[in-house]
């Protein structure tokens, strides 16, 4: 196999974030050339060694002292040494697009049920240290190129984001149905707790974008139509509660008109519980309201005979009686 002399590595495309040189077997005498916003590193055996930024380089053990300790290479001579030569890309990357391939399953806070969301957004990165970055990586993704290195850091992002996204929602109060109101807010609530990981990795984050949270259609109708249950719920509770109401106002009435002592005595008792309640309530409004009476189809005869049981019950005085049966005979 012949030996390469000049070890360089010219990116058709900046997005390409590392490169390894495909050539293991190298030889002191070899020019390595770095290209701007490049920096290049020897690696043997998984281990980093020495570090080159950009510049023209020709290999000898005065430029390469960590490296030549370990493989013994003599000064000036031609027998080959065994290493490989990753070149890094040190631009930041800016539009570099992100998105849930699965759906994130969360709790939501407001209604404490289950579902599920997709997000989607940008962000952009720089190595900011190459040592640590290679030393993370060589052994993972020995060869790759950045497509697959992208999507490794991807994966780190949404294994973290369902995380956060639930902090953020059950620490703020949030609805999941309100959340895209404030996207940025969790933006950089996200970019704050992932910086730390990817500097492990020497990576910075340079700017972290969440664009949009949905959920997808079944899970969105699911939810539309048992929060239409709850809803139809909750108002057959209000109205039984307005009924309950109306029940108590009307003892209250008749308490402070001082005959609910009389409406005991006379046998209601505590035993007839609400629906007593509402029919006598029903009782004295159609007979102290003859209009009314009238418009459900009562003649006056029973108007009289309502008014009686009234009486005789002690829900009325002899004077309202009297009144009220004056009042029916009179319009006769």
């Amino acid at each position: 196999m012949a030996l390469l002399d000049r070890i360089k590595f010219d990116a058709e495309s900046d997005d390409v974030l590392v490169w390894k040189y495909p050539s293991e077997k190298l030889r002191v005498g070899s020019q390595l050339i770095v290209n701007q916003s490049q920096e290049a590193l020897f690696v043997r055996g998984g281990e980093v060694y020495d570090l080159f930024g950009p510049g023209t380089f020709t290999l000898t053990t005065m430029n390469l002292p960590l490296l030549s300790t370990l493989v013994n290479m003599p000064f000036g001579g031609e027998t080959p040494f065994t290493a490989e030569v990753w070149f890094i890309n040190k631009t930041v990357k800016r539009d570099l697009k992100w998105g849930t391939k699965s759906p994130i399953p969360i709790i939501e806070p407001k209604y404490n049920y289950p579902v599920n969301v997709r997000a989607f957004g940008q962000w952009g990165t720089k190595i900011r240290d190459s040592r640590s970055f290679i030393k993370q990586l060589v052994g993972t993704l020995s060869g790759a190129d950045s497509a697959r290195v992208e999507e490794y850091f991807i994966g780190e992002i949404v294994q973290r984001l369902s995380v956060i996204l639930a902090n953020f929602l059950i620490t703020g109060g949030i609805s999941i149905f309100e959340v895209n109101m404030k996207l940025d807010e969790l933006s950089k609530h996200a970019a704050e707790a992932i910086s730390p990981e990817f500097g492990r990795f020497g990576i910075e984050v340079v700017n972290f974008n969440i664009e949009r949270i949905t959920i997808p259609d079944d899970d969105m109708k699911r939810f539309q139509e048992i929060f239409a249950k709850k809803m139809e719920i909750e108002q057959i509770s209000q109205t039984k509660v307005g009924q309950a109401y109306v029940t108590m106002r009307t003892f209250d009435a008749l308490d402070k008109a001082g005959t609910a002592g009389s409406a005991m005595a006379g046998g209601l008792g505590l035993g007839m519980g609400v629906g007593a309640g509402m029919q006598v309530a029903k009782q004295m409004g159609q007979a102290m309201n003859p209009t009314a009476a009238a418009g459900d189809g009562s003649d006056d005869m029973l108007r009289l005979q309502k008014a009686k049981q009234l009486f005789d019950a002690g829900l009325i005085t002899n004077e309202e009686f009297q009144a009220k049966k004056k009042e029916i005979l009179d319009k006769i």
